[in-house]
C-alpha cells in the first residue's frame, strides 16, 4: 500500500502530519513531505487516519 498526495488539492495545512508523524512532515516553507511513501502494518492506522482527516481530500491509498 502507498500514499498518494493529491499535490493540486494539498494545502499542507499539517493535519496529516499530526496524525502520521512518522509519514508527513513540513518544512520550513510549509512544504508538506512524504517521509515514506509505502505504508507498514505498523503505521498503517495512522496513515488511514490522515488520509480520512485531510481537509481538502487530497490524500489516498494505492494498492502496489
Amino acid at each position: 500500500m502507498k500514499i498518494v498526495v493529491d499535490w493540486d488539492r494539498c494545502e499542507a495545512n499539517g493535519v496529516c502530519v499530526r496524525a502520521a508523524p512518522t509519514s508527513f512532515s513540513l518544512d520550513e516553507k510549509d512544504q508538506l513531505h512524504v517521509l515514506a511513501e509505502t505504508v507498514t502494518p505498523e503505521r498503517r492506522a495512522q496513515v488511514e487516519q490522515a488520509v480520512r482527516e485531510c481537509p481538502k481530500q487530497a490524500l489516498s491509498l494505492s494498492e502496489d
